[in-house]
């Protein structure tokens, strides 16, 4: 009777799954990839979110009778900005384009401001509401009262 043959050596777990694990790798690194960026966003808008420029413009859009007529209350921000806030100390500079929403409307918060000595000083707050021609301005009665000075 002649010798058994010897038993052919086992295919590795590579060898006998790679038909689905490099697509499923590949899955794996294009959401690791999207949960990354997703989390970069989220630290960078709440960065924004977080500095006086921004919540002093969102308080500002929020009691603005103008603002409260055409969008409703509450006046709430959009998820998505853009633009910059840069502080360093007591001096920086903010631009930014904040999409805000009531229950009658949405519209843009458009903001342009400096910061020195520790003081924020706006030159541009406007609300452009969707489906009205002009834009709200909300420095304009800022810039009446001093004028009557």
């Amino acid at each position: 009777m002649p010798p058994p043959l010897p038993a052919a050596p086992r295919r590795g777990w590579w060898q006998r799954h790679w038909r689905w694990a490099v697509p499923l790798l590949g899955l794996f690194c294009t959401a690791a990839f999207a949960g990354f960026i997703a989390l970069l966003m989220f630290v960078v808008f709440e960065g924004i979110r977080a500095s006086d420029a921004y919540t002093t413009a969102m308080q500002r859009a929020r009691e603005h009778p103008q603002v409260t007529q055409a969008l409703g209350t509450p006046v709430e921000s959009g998820w998505y900005l853009m633009g910059e806030v840069t502080v360093s100390g007591l001096s920086g500079e903010a631009s930014l384009q904040i999409p805000i929403s009531g229950p009658k409307g949405e519209a843009d918060l458009y903001v342009e401001a400096e910061k020195s000595a520790g003081q924020w000083t706006y030159s541009t707050l406007l609300v452009d509401v969707d489906g009205q021609d002009a834009p709200i301005d909300l420095l304009a009665d800022e810039s009446a009262g001093r004028a009557d000075r």
